[in-house]
């Protein structure tokens, strides 16, 4: 089998998502584009070594642990996408060429070289479209969703170290965002950033303004660093913070809006 054809995706491979408590009753809707690295076993691993695939060019490390262990306190609806950014980026258009990255941070990925549009529609409904459209039935059915974007970013970037330890990222509503801003501020000890290491754009993003802004809903993207939650002790302690803080956060907000 090859990406021509009979789809991308053999029987027995994961699923391009894992579904946690689609029945919770929190409020928030925990995604995570980047939680996996898997790779189909059609692509042959994208020519990248095995080395490469354990960086972060392949995934937002620990940021499954973190969201698995939130979705968990808070009773929270959580969606993780199973694949490498590598083979389809989810926070990218399908239709932008970021999507489908040739070279990341100085790493080559012979497999993205050259693709037809077979072969990027191959990915695009395998993994993009079923990833996407059950966020989009998750929000359609639920009473109230406010979004949040569950992502992770190296400690150093070509070389350049980033001295924040986690941030929150927005776009055209930055009310949510600010709030949590605030609250981590107040925990003491934490350099806190907002709209860093990145920013949320339309031309930089999907899932926020897609999902979100054109929803209407509240939102927030959460950036963590990846040293801090690259072991199980990391995960729980910042899932332990995260799930004190966002409901504290919409409250906040919710009572301003009164």
């Amino acid at each position: 089998m090859n990406e021509v054809g009979m789809g991308l995706l053999y029987e027995d491979e994961a699923p391009a998502y894992e579904l946690l408590r689609e029945a919770g009753k929190s409020p928030f809707l925990l995604t995570a584009d980047h939680a996996g690295r898997l790779v189909p076993r059609a692509l042959e691993g994208l020519g990248v070594p095995q080395a490469e695939m354990d960086r972060h060019i392949a995934w937002d490390i620990g940021i499954s642990g973190v969201t698995r262990r939130l979705s968990e306190i808070l009773d929270a609806t959580a969606i993780l996408q199973n694949y490498s950014r590598l083979v389809i980026d989810c926070n990218r258009d399908p239709g932008w060429i970021s999507a489908f990255p040739v070279v990341s941070e100085t790493t080559t990925v012979p497999g993205n070289e050259k693709l037809d549009e077979i072969a990027r529609a191959a990915r695009r409904m395998a993994i993009f479209n079923p990833y996407h459209e059950e966020i989009g039935r998750l929000i359609s059915t639920r009473p109230r969703s406010v979004y949040v974007a569950m992502h992770s970013f190296t400690p150093i970037f070509l070389k350049q170290p980033r001295l924040m330890q986690v941030a929150v990222l927005y776009n055209r509503n930055p009310r949510l965002s600010k709030i949590l801003a605030d609250l981590l501020r107040a925990e003491g000890g934490l350099i806190v950033e907002e709209n860093a290491p990145y920013r949320v754009s339309d031309e930089t993003d999907y899932g926020v303004p897609v999902h979100a802004e054109r929803n209407g809903l509240d939102y927030l993207e959460i950036e963590i660093r990846q040293d801090l939650i690259a072991d199980e002790v990391g995960q729980s302690e910042w899932a332990a913070r995260l799930s004190r803080l966002l409901p504290e956060a919409l409250k906040l907000m919710d009572g301003a809006a009164v």
